[in-house]
């Protein structure tokens, strides 16, 4: 019988010390959990080319008399793993925008922009005098796209991964490069045997 009592406290006491605890930290902070790809990277990522962008002569010379308008590509996942490259692709974008130095063309939204012009244009319930016409959208000058590529290589309990982002800023009109950069970075994660 006592045997039974402390199987049960011993299981109690193991299912105890296994609840989950959740708690906000900095969405800005370093984070370690993992050698995968996350929030870190990420904003690293996109500060780096944001900020080499911006740094380029090429880029100050076609932003010095107008805002160019820019389509962004979405980024080209090359890695092994599943990682949201939109949300890389729309922290860049948010941060170009918000230079003040360029403008964006959104070629996701552009269906549903035609489905209301056309709702707009051919329903008689929308008033005429404020439909927008069709054929009053901006093309882009410039395009932006890149590749987020990754090496990963494990040795026993260890991991080492390298993501390469590079990118690149076209001028539509010509075809030509006008900016290009690579950023790194190297993780190493190194299991313990107990996980601690």
């Amino acid at each position: 019988m006592k045997k039974g009592i402390w199987a049960v406290v011993g299981l109690a006491v193991l299912l105890g010390g296994c609840a989950n605890k959740v708690s906000y930290g900095d969405a800005q902070g370093v984070e370690t959990v993992t050698a995968d790809f996350g929030s870190t990277d990420l904003q690293k990522i996109a500060s780096d080319m944001v900020d080499s962008m911006m740094m380029s002569g090429s880029v100050a010379a076609i932003t010095q008399n107008q805002r160019p308008i820019v389509f962004v590509e979405r980024i080209k996942n090359k890695t092994s793993e599943h990682i949201d490259t939109e949300s890389i692709t729309d922290t860049i974008s948010t941060k170009m925008l918000n230079s003040g130095k360029f403008r964006f063309v959104d070629m996701g939204r552009v269906e549903s922009v035609r489905k209301q012009l056309k709702f707009q244009n051919n329903d008689e319930l929308v008033n005429q005098s404020s439909a927008i016409q069709f054929g009053k959208m901006v093309g882009a000058q410039y395009m932006l796209y890149g590749n987020l590529s990754s090496i990963v290589k494990n040795s026993g309990s260890d991991k080492d991964v390298y993501y390469k982002m590079t990118m690149r800023l076209m001028d539509i009109r010509t075809g030509l490069i006008e900016w290009a950069d690579e950023t790194e970075i190297r993780k190493d994660e190194k299991r313990s045997l107990f996980g601690l």
